[in-house]
């Protein structure tokens, strides 16, 4: 049969709409999104057919029950939410594509009453009149990380940008070649200088800077330092760097701000529970830094925000710098950074209530335990299936301890019936995707990064896709 005539035999749309399984589905979809999906799905069975080699097209017979199904799933697939909850088994604890921290239960309740009603976003309730947005955290960083003022942006690339344009639009900003990262996304920080109008000055080499380096770049038109701290990679090895006192020492005795991107944002010291030192915020601003950046989506444990601390001289001239208004967060986030820095008033509870902090520092005997009661959760069911407990490591993720190995606990997962690749993408694709690893032909779970309330989740999804 010629390809022409094969293609005469798609059924038009009117056709389509006819079709019992269609106008069941006309019940709960909007006609407009189906009438889309049924020309979107006669198109993309066309470009099938065109692209169809000659000798399979002898054969070939269209198949009208699989456009209809196909019509059906897109369109139920249009009409939800394409941002949903999933369960992160990676073991990966800031997964960025799956959106790096995760909020704490005990905080909903106040995102969820701002985000339902009218707030005091920009009002002062004293007086009634007009107030800062950022009033309502700029009190509490000072008082955790000891900064004379702060300001909030939507993101730390933000902040930097920010700092840099009020700082040194037009002057030079000298910082260490082995100190200019890339981040996600292939942003990096040359380009983030570019933008906010600084001239860069890179000094030194990749693995060796020096106090004199620093020194020998001076000049008249040099308006600051910056130290940015490599949270996402390491280098090891013959290396020296100029610490923040020194930096800070320098910059003193010449009358030259220092600006630290600490990115990873850790407001706790974690090598107490057990994990590598990262410097936290309050060692900067301790150590004398002018300005000080990081993420707030990070070790901080709340929500994507970039976070300016320091000298209340140079947040003065930030807060008027057009750019402000630009990189403002909204009430969510404004909502979610208070509730969450509100828990680090009391470390203890910051370690057990942040998740990314209590995911972290979680023992190792703990997961166990938690993979135990999966695992006879699965083997109840009896499926075809192949299950273990094995030990492994989790990441910390988000460019966060690079080097940082947390030993965990995981479900190992072999299908009898499908291959592991298979089994790994069906997950992923239920209802509320679970994402998992692949590991030496088996699909992993790892228990560090899941939920206890999760479980019935995982083991129902088993059920339904070994069927």
């Amino acid at each position: 049969m010629n390809r022409g005539k094969i293609l005469s035999k798609l059924p038009s749309v009117d056709e389509l709409l006819k079709d019992e399984q269609i106008l069941n589905l006309l019940y709960k979809v909007p006609r407009n999104v189906v009438v889309k999906e049924i020309r979107n799905n006669i198109e993309k069975y066309r470009k099938k057919i065109l692209n169809m080699e000659e000798h399979l097209l002898e054969d070939f017979k269209i198949d009208i029950k699989e456009i209809i199904n196909s019509i059906v799933t897109s369109s139920n697939e249009f009409t939800q939410m394409s941002l949903k909850e999933v369960i992160n088994g990676t073991g990966t604890v800031l997964h960025t594509n799956l959106g790096r921290s995760i909020l704490s239960d005990d905080i909903k309740n106040q995102i969820w009453s701002v985000a339902s009603g009218y707030s005091t976003l920009e009002i002062d309730v004293s007086s009634g009149k007009r107030g800062s947005r950022y009033s309502h955290v700029t009190e509490i960083l000072k008082f955790i990380t000891g900064a004379e003022d702060a300001l909030v942006v939507n993101n730390n690339a933000a902040a930097v940008m920010l700092v840099l344009g009020t700082m040194a639009k037009d002057k030079e900003v000298v910082v260490s070649r082995g100190e200019l990262v890339e981040i996600g996304g292939a942003f990096r920080v040359p380009d983030v200088m570019e933008q906010s109008g600084a001239s860069l000055v890179d000094i030194g080499t990749t693995n060796k800077t020096h106090l004199w380096d620093y020194e020998a770049a001076i000049s008249e038109d040099t308006a600051a330092f910056l130290k940015v701290h490599t949270s996402n990679y390491k280098i090891l090895g013959f290396t020296e760097d100029v610490s923040i006192n020194e930096l800070v020492k320098l910059g003193n005795e010449n009358n030259i701000p220092v600006i630290e991107d600490l990115g990873s944002g850790v407001l706790i010291d974690l090598q107490k529970y057990g994990l590598t030192h990262e410097p936290t915020v309050q060692e900067s601003v301790n150590a004398g830094a002018d300005i000080v950046t990081f993420s707030g989506d990070k070790l901080l444990g709340g929500p994507q925000a970039g976070i300016i601390v320091g000298k209340k001289s140079y947040i003065d001239k930030m807060k008027k710098n057009p750019l402000t208004r630009a990189f403002r967060i909204d009430k969510l986030t404004m909502a979610a950074l208070e509730a969450t820095l509100r828990i680090y008033l009391n470390e203890e509870n910051a370690i057990n209530i942040i998740p990314t902090l209590k995911m972290l520092t979680e023992p190792y005997e703990s997961i166990k335990q938690k993979s135990e009661v999966l695992y006879n959760k699965i083997a109840e069911e009896n499926l075809n299936l192949n299950i273990d407990i094995k030990k492994d490591y989790s990441e910390v993720g988000g460019g966060s301890l690079p080097l940082e190995k947390l030993p965990t606990y995981t479900i190992t997962l072999k299908s009898k019936d499908i291959s592991s690749s298979q089994l790994e993408k069906k997950l992923r694709k239920y209802k509320t995707p679970i994402f998992t690893r692949v590991q030496d032909d088996n699909v992993i779970i790892d228990l560090r990064t899941v939920k206890e309330e999760q479980y019935k989740t995982i083991v129902q999804a088993l059920i339904d896709v070994m069927k």
